[in-house]
């Protein structure tokens, strides 16, 4: 199975600390998040990963190359940022023939079992599954309506009167119905541009394991404090 891990942000809220690293190189008690990542997806089943880098390229590429990773890493470097569905749009013929596929963000982090949202996703088939999760600040976040059946009614990327506090977590399985709905233009975003369209079409998974995006610094402080690790 494939997945694209998401990394090529420049990190600008978290400065100073990515004025000279990577933001997916920043470590969590010691260990690089990038290399959590690599673990995770080693753990559940995850063969092949496409991680796109912008900003510290050299420095991730080094690190790629001396990984004992298993799974299978091929490095995109975006010379212009392209945006979250920019670069799955740009590389759409790498799952092509994929029926599924995950979608990652490297500036999660989170011990989440993934195969039980794989099963989730496969007992619906919709067109995109998303894992949501608990948010204290649903301002900042993609906000999420869900229906009984666990089917996505509103969504809403960083609204200004949040109608509740179930947000998009950053880890999804999208599908070829997925790739269809990418705009063409760049750079493009998956919370503002593909998934308000296929609301009706997605399923919402939600998350009962530690999940924290440390894209700030508070953020990044507190999960040196409350990171569980792998479990």
């Amino acid at each position: 199975m494939k997945a694209f891990l998401l990394a090529a942000g420049n990190g600008t809220r978290l400065r100073p600390l990515t004025n000279a690293k990577p933001k997916c190189l920043l470590p969590i008690r010691g260990r690089p998040l990038l290399a959590i990542w690599l673990e995770l997806c080693r753990r559940s089943g995850i063969t092949d990963v496409l991680l796109n880098v912008h900003a510290h390229a050299k420095l991730v590429r080094e690190f790629v190359s001396q990984a004992q990773s298993r799974t299978r890493i091929t490095v995109f470097e975006e010379p212009d940022l392209l945006g979250s569905s920019g670069t799955i749009g740009a590389n759409r013929k790498w799952v092509s023939n994929e029926p599924y596929f995950w979608v990652l963000y490297a500036d999660v982090l989170t011990n989440a079992a993934l195969m039980p949202m794989l099963e989730f996703h496969q007992a619906r088939n919709p067109a995109v599954t998303i894992g949501v999760y608990r948010v204290p600040d649903p301002k900042r976040c993609g906000i999420v309506t869900i229906d009984g059946e666990h089917r996505v009614t509103d969504f809403v990327e960083k609204p200004l009167n949040p109608s509740g506090n179930l947000a998009f977590s950053g880890v999804l399985i999208g599908t070829q119905a997925m790739l269809k709905a990418i705009p063409d233009g760049v750079p493009a975003d998956l919370g503002h541009d593909v998934l308000p369209r296929l609301t009706g079409q997605m399923s919402a998974y939600e998350i009962p394991e530690f999940l924290m995006d440390i894209g700030t610094l508070e953020n990044y402080k507190q999960a040196q404090a409350t990171w569980p690790d792998l479990s």
